[in-house]
């Protein structure tokens, strides 16, 4: 057993290959046939016992792989199992037109309700794919449209630009000042913008300039000559006399001497005759 692991065995030095016999196994008749694994590729019922088969199930299999069954250059394989409950043989093969399998016989496939529609024919299939190939064509024509309209849109746009730049070197020429035309709409409105400022400017400097001459104006009446003769003053206010305050309350209990009105003459200043309160300063002129 540990033979077969090695990597190199040995040769005694009389070993001659030549002398090995060549012998001819028998001749392979029909298609190649190989044993493989594989798993159910959908339900099914025996037809003979009547036994469930689920999908996904594992078998021992023969694959056969006949020559002369081909679609559109793909080989097709057959396979052969057996049922589990009667080992009747079952055979499917694969159906790359549909990419799915196709049960040959020994069983029945169960109903998928994903299937239950009508298979569609060649003719079907050729006018399935031509419909395609059309809305694919106009698909491409339409984008193809689009592009034809963007690029005359921007042409149309080139030639406005080009006729506004002539039209500015034509007046310019005309009138021999050159005219400056805003490119876009932006240039547009800093274009409105600065002109109004400048109105405004000139605006506030002229209204400046008219209020200084009303100024000088103003001060020049104003302003008398020596010769003429002054206005009188405005009168000029005094403040009156404070009043005295009477005296407070006497406190009971307690009575205030009598004060001798003859000290009191005595003590008070001599009052000067009222005056008026109201004087009016004069010019000797």
């Amino acid at each position: 057993m540990s033979e077969r692991k090695v990597l190199q065995k040995y040769y005694p030095p009389t070993f001659d290959p030549r002398q090995i016999e060549r012998v001819r196994g028998p001749k392979r008749v029909g298609p190649k046939v190989q044993t493989v694994r594989l798993m159910a590729p959908f339900s099914m019922r025996c037809t003979t016992c009547g036994e469930y088969i689920y999908k996904g199930r594992k078998f021992n299999s023969r694959k056969e792989t006949p020559e002369n069954e081909k679609y559109l250059g793909i080989q097709i394989f057959r396979f052969y199992i057996r049922c589990t409950r009667c080992s009747a043989e079952i055979v499917f093969k694969t159906d790359p037109k549909n990419g799915d399998y196709a049960c040959e016989r020994g069983a029945k496939r169960n109903v998928e309700p994903w299937r239950t529609g009508r298979e569609e024919t060649d003719e079907e299939r050729l006018e399935r794919l031509e419909k395609e190939e059309e809305e694919r064509n106009a698909m491409v024509e339409l984008e193809a449209k689009t592009v034809d309209a963007k690029r005359e849109m921007a042409v149309a746009d080139a030639l406005d630009e080009i006729r506004v730049r002539n039209a500015r070197l034509e007046r310019a020429g005309f009138d021999g000042v050159e005219v400056s035309l805003p490119a876009s709409v932006e240039d547009e409105e800093a274009a409105r913008q600065e002109r109004e400022d400048l109105e405004a400017a000139k605006l506030a400097f002229a209204g400046a300039k008219q209020a200084d001459v009303l100024g000088d104006e103003i001060i020049e009446e104003v302003v008398p000559d020596a010769g003429e003769m002054l206005p009188p003053p405005l009168p000029t206010f005094r403040k009156a006399a404070p009043v005295k305050k009477k005296a407070g309350p006497t406190i009971p209990g307690i009575k205030k001497k009598e004060a001798d009105p003859q000290s009191q003459s005595a003590k008070e200043p001599e009052k000067k005759p009222a005056t008026s309160l109201v004087s009016y300063d004069s010019d000797s002129d």
